[in-house]
């Protein structure tokens, strides 16, 4: 029997559409009970909804239709940037907010190329997240003040990759797997596929395989 997902005790179900309904999906507790405080208190939304992973994430949508939809790209299972694209493939009509700790340039233009209606940085002030809210709800685009001044950037010479990064890219090209390079750098194995996430999408690869080829063609390894 198919698990039906637990719903907020904030959710509205009497028919009356009084506040704009949310579903955060963001894997950290202290950011979900952070949201949850600002955005309750203010009496102009109600949170229908939080899922820590993608899989969640779209299991909640089975059963909730949220006014908007808080996107973390960091998730344990799937990138952010990935179910975007999902979600809006069975929800057409979803507006989705990116709220991330993102600041490179390729993040925010793919969250927006795959459907994204804004993109707010965490350290944001609550008003500028609520104005993205607002924004988003209404059907506007809506960028946070940093992540503008980031999209006018250029794209030329910006792709950096950190030190980590780049540890983790050449121990992937020599073959080693997730825990092997775990091991190796002393990092858990979710982080060391966050990073390999992260350089897939910094490289615009499709997976792996071309990861390494495009970071061997570019000099990287």
């Amino acid at each position: 029997m198919e698990k039906v997902p637990k719903q907020s005790s904030n959710s509205k179900h009497n028919g009356t559409k009084n506040c704009i309904s949310l579903v955060i999906v963001e894997d950290h507790p202290v950011v979900v009970e952070g949201l949850q405080l600002m955005f309750t208190s203010s009496g102009r939304y109600c949170i229908e909804g939080v899922a820590g992973t993608g899989k969640e994430c779209l299991q909640l949508l089975k059963w909730l239709t949220p006014d908007v939809l808080l996107l973390d790209i960091n998730l344990p299972d799937i990138s952010g940037i990935d179910l975007c694209r999902l979600i809006l493939e069975k929800h057409q009509n979803q507006k989705i907010l990116a709220l991330t700790t993102y600041t490179e340039r390729v993040f925010i233009q793919q969250m927006l190329d795959n459907g994204a209606y804004g993109y707010v940085l965490k350290n944001a002030s609550s008003e500028e997240i609520m104005e993205g809210v607002n924004e988003v709800f209404s059907g506007n685009r809506y960028l946070c003040t940093e992540a503008e001044n980031l999209l006018k950037k250029t794209p030329e010479n910006e792709l950096m990759i950190t030190r980590r990064e780049s540890s983790v890219l050449k121990l992937l090209a020599e073959g080693f797997t997730n825990l092997e390079i775990a091991e190796k750098l002393f990092i858990s194995p979710l982080t060391v596929d966050s990073h390999r996430k992260n350089l897939i999408v910094k490289l615009q690869a499709r997976n792996t395989a071309s990861l390494i080829k495009i970071a061997s063609d570019k000099g990287l390894i």
